[in-house]
């Protein structure tokens, strides 16, 4: 549904979906990601920054259900509100749920959180924009 591949695809599984609105889904991290040999070493932690795209991710894949999206890209336009509460370390599984607001042609914006054993890791608002897919 997304374009997204390894080592740069940060879903495992997408559990639930109502399309162009919302979805819900998770990162099982597995500790042999790239990253966590040099952020940091000695006390290997999830970038905050791939906590949002885990979430952006999930939100292009519910706003990519909707057939009029199909074979476009949506990409970050920005990001407001993010606060990260907690880290998250090799072997968790990140819980990600996203919902959609705004939708146009052109853009959108959207809010999602991620969550480690049901406590709150981080949360973003979300603005994208759309390019063609080609």
């Amino acid at each position: 549904m997304i374009p997204h591949r390894d080592p740069f695809l940060l879903l495992t599984q997408v559990t639930e979906v109502t399309v162009g609105e919302r979805a819900v889904g998770y990162w099982q991290l597995t500790g042999d990601e790239f990253f966590f040999a040099g952020h940091f070493p000695g006390r290997p932690t999830l970038p905050g920054v791939l906590m949002c795209e885990s979430i952006a991710q999930l939100g292009a894949y519910a706003l990519l259900t909707r057939p009029d999206f199909a074979g476009r890209l949506a990409l970050f336009g920005g990001l407001d509100g993010v606060r990260f509460r907690r880290q998250v370390l090799p072997g968790d599984r990140l819980d990600l749920e996203v919902e959609l607001g705004r939708v146009s042609a052109r853009a959108g914006k959207g809010s999602g959180r991620a969550l480690v054993g049901g406590e709150e890791a981080c949360r973003c608002d979300l603005m994208f924009v759309f390019v063609d897919g080609d």
